[in-house]
């Protein structure tokens, strides 16, 4: 299987070539993709560059323009697709209908992957998009089990890629709705998901208090860890009952999942983590490219190799298993 790794900086995506990665995806430094925070993302330059440098080591780039354009600024986005064939893109990731039908019509000869942004999660749907605009794979939502995705790989030909390490977001994909309440950014228009303006830590009677947009997310005791405040994963009372709202805010790990996704029939697998630093990217990429180098060898896959890169040192299988579900 592919693996796809995310790619922050140029020196994230020369560290990730290196390692192995078979694919790297990133995107340009502006609201057109959904990691739009400040001192990530390529210019141009460094974007042509980076493909380049791509290529001539085997592996391919994939450029997300996966937000949703803005009522009267279309052409910011028009104008990012168009870059992205000029810079030697081998596709681009989109989630919007209008988008999808634009990049059909005006640059036919470019690849076209559907955003997990899109929440595309059955297979009518996926072969809508493939009929309709031409899409060549799907980046399946992470509410989805491994029997939903083989129901989905029996019902249509298009490629499926597959989370299975780093942040885990729970919520409909592309509908982040609760976060842009509260901080008025949308992470589906913006780019921008808790933005850290917006992020506010204080002490009470002992207690840590993490807020987001001014609303209280999280509260933990003196010298407990405490996460990053997402509302996705935010700690919530009510009826009684004190708990998180989807799932633990901690890393998604499905590295045990890989032959099942396999059997799956899983095109790529892939890795989030844009504003992570270039040495995350390598070692995770060089465990997971042994995994698979592994599996398609016919060797017991390596086990525990990324515990130490998960948020606060814990995992979860998320939906897979369905934990929350």
């Amino acid at each position: 299987m592919e693996i796809v790794c995310p790619a922050g900086t140029p020196a994230a995506l020369r560290a990730a070539v290196k390692a192995g990665a078979h694919t790297i995806y990133c995107g340009f430094n502006d609201e057109t993709n959904a990691r739009n925070f400040p001192g990530l993302n390529f210019d141009r330059t460094e974007m042509r560059s980076g493909i380049s440098f791509a290529h001539e080591h085997g592996a391919k780039v994939l450029v997300a323009i996966n937000t949703f354009p803005r009522a009267g600024s279309e052409s910011i986005w028009h104008h990012a697709v168009a870059d992205a064939e000029t810079c030697g893109a081998d596709a681009v990731i989109l989630a919007d209908l209008g988008l999808l039908d634009h990049t059909a019509r005006n640059h036919p000869g470019l690849r076209r992957h559907l955003s997990v942004q899109a929440a595309a999660a059955n297979a009518d749907v996926i072969n809508f998009y493939a009929e309709t605009f031409g899409v060549r794979r799907v980046v399946l939502p992470r509410v989805l089990s491994v029997h939903e995705i083989s129901a989905i790989n029996a019902e249509t030909d298009v490629e499926t890629e597959v989370f299975v390490f780093g942040g885990l977001c729970v919520m409909a994909e592309g509908r982040c709705s609760l976060s842009s309440y509260a901080t008025g950014l949308s992470p589906n228009m913006n780019g921008v998901c808790s933005p850290a303006s917006h992020v506010e830590y204080e002490e009470d009677d002992g207690a840590l208090d993490a807020r987001l947009g001014g609303y209280l997310i999280h509260r933990v005791e003196r010298n407990a860890p405490a996460p990053y405040p997402t509302l996705c994963k935010g700690c919530f009372s009510a009826g009684g009952k004190t708990g998180h709202l989807f799932e633990d805010p901690v890393s998604l790990n499905a590295e045990r999942l890989i032959p099942q996704l396999q059997k799956a029939g899983v095109t790529a697998l892939k890795i989030e983590g844009r504003q992570r630093s270039k040495s995350y990217v390598a070692q995770v990429v060089r465990n997971f490219r042994a995994a698979v180098d592994a599996l398609d060898a016919g060797r017991p896959l390596p086990q525990g190799m990324l515990a130490r890169l998960s948020e606060g040192q814990a995992m979860t299988t998320g939906a897979y298993k369905k934990t929350w579900r």
